[in-house]
């Protein structure tokens, strides 16, 4: 939305706009593209461990929701029937309606996409190696060790409890 547009729109409340699931990102360009609609969705980058080993994701802040500003006489219709919109949150038949405030502390956040590392595995989870000759064993994260990039972990090996030290990325969260 150009600067103009926006500053029209500032005059209106932020409104809770409900998504088709995972097409926050659908939604949010289709309601950029109408007049006098201003459209805040935050997104998130995390990483998660896979097969292929560790792969970035991203995804909405708010999964199934973003925040849109616009004149609810003007645009209602228009908003609830672009394409991964499933409409707009409501509470006793009125369109909720964001304070201010908040979308100013999330929009100042959230400048970009925020990114958030992996959580790492903490003493008493279990997890499995994911690799070497114990790949596929189930062990428990006895002792994470300064740093957080090795743990010490307790494993059952035909049937003797076996502590080993090994490094965090060689773990996966059971």
């Amino acid at each position: 939305m150009n600067q103009s547009s926006s500053h029209l729109t500032s005059q209106f409340p932020w409104r809770c706009v409900r998504t088709q699931p995972k097409r926050e990102h659908i939604a949010a360009g289709q309601l950029e593209r109408l007049d006098g609609v201003e459209v805040f969705c935050p997104r998130i980058r995390f990483q998660r461990k896979t097969k292929r080993g560790k792969v970035w994701f991203e995804e909405a802040l708010f999964p199934g929701y973003l925040f849109a500003r616009f004149d609810v006489m003007e645009s209602l219709r228009a908003v609830s029937s672009a394409v991964g919109v499933r409409g707009l949150v409501r509470f006793a038949g009125e369109c909720a309606v964001v304070p201010t405030e908040m979308i100013d502390v999330l929009q100042n956040e959230a400048q970009e996409t925020i990114v958030i590392e992996e959580p790492a595995l903490k003493a008493g989870d279990e997890a499995v190696m994911t690799e070497g000759s114990m790949r596929g064993l189930r062990a428990v994260v006895t002792q994470v060790l300064s740093g957080g990039e090795r743990v010490k972990v307790l494993m059952d090996l035909m049937g003797t409890a076996v502590e080993a030290e090994v490094p965090m990325e060689a773990l996966e969260a059971a």
